[in-house]
């Protein structure tokens, strides 16, 4: 199937790696340029590079910025023109107890998985509308619909992102311009990778015992193994695509079954 995404320009935060990484190598194959995204240049130039093997002629640059620091998000932002695509992919997440979560924690959370899509969409919008098309897909979590008790930080601000998505869909009325979010489920994304190896390591397990351990104490998922980052860039590729126009202030799921609700 043709996406009609050849010579289509994209930006993905967080992209040097995991499901950000599957979703630029995605969109090259499918002829779009695209703009990635990390926190070093050093992280940022070797992905780059990779890319540029993987998939030989891509049309692929970088761009560093952490997302933690509003001004340089705003730099990232204003060498950021004329995009079809914006992917709000860049996020933290990792285990902790509600009571051990700070103030400054709950900040940093809001900062980078919440308000990167704010900057990044209020600067994106305003062209995609003016030109009458565009693209903005949010990669949020089942995480978000159903909190998890020990990442209740995490979810929360996944659930804000839902929220921030609806609502700038709305803004699209009667133009070329969706926004949608991908509710993902557990998704061996490198940052999955290490913090389950690190606990397999503690515990005297091999990385694939605890693998099968944790899905296998997922009561609700259909699938029964972790996700695999190119099944959810996939679901992004569609999105992103003009193929996907009907589909707008959505929240499509790509979770393994794990949600239980109908819809």
């Amino acid at each position: 199937m043709d996406l009609q995404l050849t010579r289509k320009k994209a930006f993905v935060s967080g992209s040097t790696h995991g499901i950000g990484y599957a979703v630029a190598r995605g969109l090259l194959l499918e002829g779009a340029s695209v703009v990635i995204n990390g926190r070093t240049e050093e992280g940022v130039q070797r992905a780059v590079r990779e890319l540029e093997a993987l998939v030989p002629g891509a049309d692929v640059s970088g761009i560093a910025a952490d997302f933690d620091d509003a001004e340089q998000v705003r730099r990232l932002a204003d060498a950021l023109d004329g995009l079809d695509i914006l992917v709000n992919n860049v996020g933290l997440f990792e285990l902790a107890a509600f009571e051990d979560i700070s103030d400054d924690t709950w900040q940093r959370y809001f900062d980078v998985n919440v308000m990167s899509g704010v900057r990044l969409s209020r600067h994106a919008m305003t062209s995609m509308l003016a030109q009458g098309a565009g693209r903005i897909i949010f990669i949020g979590s089942e995480s978000g619909v159903n909190i998890p008790a020990d990442m209740v930080h995490y979810g929360v601000t996944k659930a804000a992102m839902l929220a921030l998505s609806n609502g700038l869909a709305k803004l699209t009325r009667g133009t070329g311009v969706t926004v949608n979010t991908i509710l993902g489920g557990p998704t061996y994304s490198s940052g999955v990778a290490e913090t389950v190896h690190q606990i397999a390591q503690a515990q005297g397990l091999s990385t694939d015992e605890l693998k099968t351990a944790i899905m296998s104490g997922n009561a609700t998922s259909l699938l029964e193994r972790f996700i695999d980052p190119g099944e959810l860039a996939n679901l992004v590729l569609y999105l992103a695509s003009p193929l996907s126009s009907a589909t707008n202030g959505a929240a499509l799921r790509a979770d393994g079954g794990v949600l239980t609700a109908m819809l």
